[in-house]
């Protein structure tokens, strides 16, 4: 794992030894995204328009699987050929503001006199995790965190009560979900629940921590702290997987990209508000019937922390290595992008300012107060240089218990030691 920072290292230095680009003529920005069929059409208009305003600009708006952008980023950046904008979560990205790799934001392309000013436009926190030693390295394209969303259709099917019946535990979850759950053999067909599994530090860290568990000590220096929670959580999971309970498992697909179609494969999905557009697009019927709902984060019944599942950032963030002009116009780009927050939440998706979180059509969103609830319940993800490549150790962790007959214990000892090597080598 101490490879990663070696190559973002050598990147760096990459990128502050490449030729400049060229200061006249026609400006190029690059824009890499994640896939979004809500967003594209949407944001494919606001380049047209601010194209359209400032002749001799192109944005070239590339998109990426959402399970592969991290990856496609790191690799284009180790080669010295990142895009001029890239937007991905913030447990990913940050490594990039941490070894100098983004600029940072013009306050004249988004029109602040100071950084306070700007970060003042926001709720508050929102830009604490981009705002290092006074100076602002992203915009949040969208904060966001996850809730649970229960498909009623098939909770009533299996003689359940979606109004009274809904998981206010993890125990809660396991017995729904083994009401719910139909196999054919040992092959799971429809699942009452399944986790987010390529999203350890938003999802099940979390849970480490209302049992007393956390990932990293409060002083940055020791790894997986608190061996009875980090226990308990790995039998938890074990116990939910095909060699337990045979509730769920890694090698099933992605339950929220089945959620939408309501097609009785599976009942309840953590996932964000965005959930709600896709759902619409998806499956229009589905969405109008009031047939689904979105209900709190579980806690575990002897928890000692009332945690919800961690808020994070898409922060867009621009490439140092592009030219002053370039970098000009990114910003002025994503400052385009932070005029529309309106027409962002049509899709679900937040753009943290005061004036949207403020504002009666937030307030009217469906489960809007569900989220704004949990939030407060809520932190923000680990972020830090190695956050990447710890998440990569929690999923070894998480998946040998559950799929390779690992023992919990042997699990928390290997995931304890890699960890603290990765901590002790920053």
């Amino acid at each position: 794992m101490i490879i990663l920072a070696l190559i973002l290292g050598a990147a760096f230095l990459l990128i502050r030894t490449a030729p400049s680009r060229q200061e006249e003529g026609p400006v190029v920005i690059t824009y890499w995204t994640h896939e979004d069929p809500n967003r594209t059409p949407f944001e494919e208009r606001l380049v047209a328009e601010f194209e359209a305003a400032h002749p001799g600009v192109t944005i070239e708006r590339v998109t990426h699987p959402s399970t592969r952008i991290a990856e496609r980023l790191f690799t284009a950046f180790a080669a010295g050929q990142g895009p001029d904008i890239f937007h991905t979560q913030l447990e990913d990205s940050y490594s990039y503001v941490a070894h100098k790799m983004v600029a940072p934001v013009s306050l004249e392309a988004l029109g602040a006199k100071t950084t306070e000013e700007l970060v003042d436009r926001y709720v508050e926190g929102a830009l604490d995790p981009v705002l290092i030693d006074g100076t602002l390295y992203g915009i949040p394209l969208e904060m966001l965190n996850w809730c649970i969303y229960i498909n009623d259709r098939i909770f009533r099917d299996a003689g359940l009560d979606p109004d009274r019946d809904y998981p206010k535990t993890w125990e809660d979850m396991v017995r729904l979900s083994e009401k719910i759950v139909r196999r054919e053999g040992e092959v799971i067909t429809r699942r009452g629940f399944d986790f987010r599994y390529s999203d350890y530090l938003i999802g099940l860290v979390p849970m480490v921590e209302q049992l007393g568990g956390r990932l990293v000590s409060e002083d940055g220096k020791t790894a997986i702290v608190g061996e009875k929670a980090w226990l308990e959580f790995l039998h938890f999971m074990q116990a939910w997987g095909p060699g337990g309970k045979n509730l769920g498992s890694p090698t099933y697909p992605n339950a929220r990209f089945l959620f939408n179609f309501d097609n009785d494969e599976i009942a309840m999905i953590h996932s964000g508000m965005y959930q709600q557009a896709r759902i619409k697009a998806d499956n229009p019927e589905f969405y109008e019937s009031g047939e689904w709902r979105v209900v709190p984060f579980p806690v575990f019944e002897n928890g000692v922390i009332d945690r919800a599942s961690c808020f994070y950032g898409q922060f867009l963030m621009v490439n140092i290595q592009a030219h002053e002009r370039e970098r000009f116009y990114a910003w002025k780009f994503i400052e385009y992008m932070q005029q529309h927050p309106e027409e962002y939440l049509d899709i679900r998706i937040i753009q943290p300012s005061k004036a949207l979180m403020e504002s009666s059509m937030y307030r009217k969103t469906p489960y809007a107060e569900v989220f704004s609830q949990d939030m407060k319940r809520a932190t923000v993800v680990y972020h830090a240089p190695n956050s990447t490549a710890l998440q990569k150790l929690l999923k070894t962790a998480v998946e040998s218990v559950m799929l390779e007959e690992v023992s919990p214990e042997r699990a928390y000892a290997i995931l304890k030691a890699h960890a603290q090597a990765l901590i002790d080598a920053e």
